[in-house]
């Protein structure tokens, strides 16, 4: 059965940093983890950060400088570590991640509150 684990998520106050992990297991054939979304209430999901199969990364403006997307030992593990958090990246954070060559449906996310 394939699983998608979404870890890592909680509280912290402006300026600290929180990691996020994304692992999926029980595939049959391969699983890559490519990106991370959020979504705030009544907002619509973004893509905050993403990692393609050759290392290049991107960022949503609003956290370049911040955030860094990494790949773990494997393609089916994904991290995003989160440096000078802001109230604003109080969000669910979705990770995106392609298994046996579909996207793994939304999961339900992990909260990530940052306030004072």
């Amino acid at each position: 059965q394939v699983k998608l684990l979404e870890s890592g998520g909680g509280s912290a106050q402006p300026g600290g940093s929180l990691r996020l992990s994304c692992v999926a297991s029980g595939y049959r054939y391969n699983a890559e983890c490519t990106g991370v979304f959020r979504q705030g209430t009544g907002k619509e999901r973004e893509g905050v950060a993403s990692i393609d199969n050759e290392g290049i990364t991107r960022y949503a403006d609003s956290v370049k400088g911040r955030f860094t997307i990494s790949k773990g030992d494997g393609e089916n593990t994904l991290y995003l570590q989160m440096n000078a958090l802001k109230p604003e990246d109080s969000d669910l954070y979705y990770c995106r991640c392609l298994v046996d060559g579909a996207w793994y449906p939304w999961g339900q996310g992990i909260q990530v509150t940052v306030s004072s």
